[in-house]
């Protein structure tokens, strides 16, 4: 527990055999960390087999996607502060400190990636796709009068209880644009929001997402459009307190 409050982990995992398991191990060695939800989304390569050799509660997931799993583990959770991070080796467990000292302060707290000083050698950040990130993180920042916004793609996010309460209903996307999503349900429901920089590591395994250059390019468009939609034409609106 942090601060009295139930700590929940939400892993999202499609063939993730390779690290699933260290993953969940260390962040159970965390202090405050009191459960882990390991999302299979339909994995064919044993990550069933290595979630259930841990601690982790295994939850499967039919409908694909990087969003579809995030929303469902959220779900899920039982913790009064909720934090999503991929078990794929990029993240660092000790800058879940930082998270939740900063949701002291906050009801929604981001991690990016862009921070050159904690990319480390062997990960997948190349000048283009930390730019592109950036851009579209402005973008979003200005439309919808955020914070400063660095990383639109990060996995690694808080939200507390009733932050999430209130956004869940607009939680719409199954795909790999979910995080723009997650962000601007937060901002349209007025919570406070702050983004700070974690370490970006090399990945274990391929990224499904954003492997290779035309992928990161793509889904950077989606995001763009997506962005501009729901500025001008929202699908959602938070229910009045």
């Amino acid at each position: 527990m942090y601060r009295n409050r139930k700590v929940s982990i939400i892993l999202p995992a499609y063939n993730e055999r390779e690290n699933i398991r260290a993953c969940i191990e260390e962040f159970f060695l965390h202090p405050a960390v009191d459960e882990v939800i390991a999302v299979d989304n339909r994995s064919t390569d044993g990550t069933k087999a290595e979630i259930q050799h841990t601690h982790a509660k295994y939850v499967y997931e039919e409908v694909p996607g990087y969003g579809s799993a995030l929303r469902r583990g959220m779900k899920e959770a039982c913790g009064e502060i909720l934090v999503t991070v991929e078990p794929d080796g990029t993240f660092s467990v000790k800058d879940l400190e930082k998270l939740l000292i900063y949701s002291e302060d906050f009801e929604i707290v981001l991690g990016t990636r862009t921070s050159r000083a904690l990319i480390w050698s062997g990960a997948y950040m190349p000048f283009s796709v930390r730019i592109g990130n950036w851009a579209v993180a402005k973008l979003l920042e200005y439309l919808f009068n955020g914070p400063s916004l660095t990383d639109v793609g990060c996995t690694y996010k808080l939200i507390k209880r009733h932050a999430y309460e209130q956004t869940v209903g607009g939680f719409t996307v199954n795909g790999s644009y979910f995080s723009p999503e997650f962000i601007i349900r937060g901002l349209q429901a007025k919570m406070s929001c702050a983004e700070i920089p974690v370490h970006y590591g090399s990945r274990i395994g391929t990224s499904k997402i954003t492997g290779n250059a035309w992928h990161a390019i793509v889904l950077g468009f989606v995001m763009i459009k997506f962005i501009i939609s729901e500025r001008i034409w929202p699908t959602w609106k938070p229910k009045k307190t």
